[in-house]
This record gives structure tokens, C-alpha cells and sequence, in this order.
């Protein structure tokens, strides 16, 4: 029988680079498992707990919620069907923002054209407009 080394979530934190808050998070939400607790009431953790935060971490890098990877863990197997409704909902929500994005891009180009002048310091002190730049009569 080989003996498994056991890891504080301080070694956690350090192994996976997941905050110690976020990992006690996780853990209290039941998406990390825990072997229990040292006799000093420190969370004990074994290499699952490794597995459970690369999977974490690589559902949040596809756009997963922490809410929507809570969700997974009440799925009855399989629960692979899911994971697909959820990825689909990600790739609406990272489309969405992406239009957004392009659309403050859109922007930006429409007021670097309006404002190339001012952009390129030709303009003075005061842009066209400016109230504080008014003359006097």
C-alpha cells in the first residue's frame, strides 16, 4: 500500500497558484475534495484536489460561471450533456461581448477619425467645443 502525501490549502494554493480564499471557497461549495482535516483543523487535501482545480480552472478558462460549475456537481452521470448546454450558453455570452467589443472598436476608429487634429496635438489647448475655452468678447 503506498502512502499518499497529504497537503495543506496553503500547499495548495502554492502547487495550483489559486488563492488560499478562492481555494476555501471552492471547497466549502463542494467542488474540491477534501480527505478532511489535520489534527491542528487544518483542511487536508490529496492529488484529487489538483485534479479538481486544473478542471475548475479549465472550465473557467472556456467561460464557465463558478455558478454554472456548481451546477455540475448536483448533474446525475452523465454529466458530459450538460457540460455541452453550458458551453453553448458560454459561447452566446463570449459572442455577445465580442459584438460589444467590436462595436466599441467601431468607436474608438470613428473618434480618432473626428479628432485626429486634437489626437495629434495640432488643435491648441482646446478642443472644438470646450466651454472653459470660450473667448471672451
Amino acid at each position: 500500500m503506498t502512502s499518499t502525501r497529504l497537503m495543506t490549502v496553503g500547499e495548495l494554493s502554492r502547487r495550483t497558484g489559486v488563492p488560499i480564499k478562492t481555494l476555501r471557497q471552492y471547497t466549502d461549495w463542494g467542488l474540491i475534495y477534501t480527505v478532511g482535516r489535520s489534527a491542528t483543523n487544518y483542511r487536508l487535501f490529496d492529488t484529487d484536489a489538483l485534479w479538481c482545480v486544473g478542471l475548475i480552472g479549465q472550465l473557467r478558462g472556456l467561460g464557465l460561471t463558478v455558478a454554472e460549475i456548481r451546477e455540475l456537481t448536483h448533474v446525475e452521470a452523465p454529466i458530459g450533456p450538460r457540460l455541452a448546454d453550458l458551453l453553448r450558453d458560454s459561447r452566446a455570452r463570449l459572442t455577445t461581448k465580442i459584438a460589444e467589443l467590436q462595436q466599441t472598436l467601431h468607436r474608438i476608429d470613428e473618434f480618432e477619425a473626428t479628432h485626429q487634429p486634437d489626437l495629434a496635438g495640432q488643435s491648441g489647448a482646446c478642443w472644438a467645443g470646450d466651454p472653459r475655452c470660450t473667448a471672451s468678447a
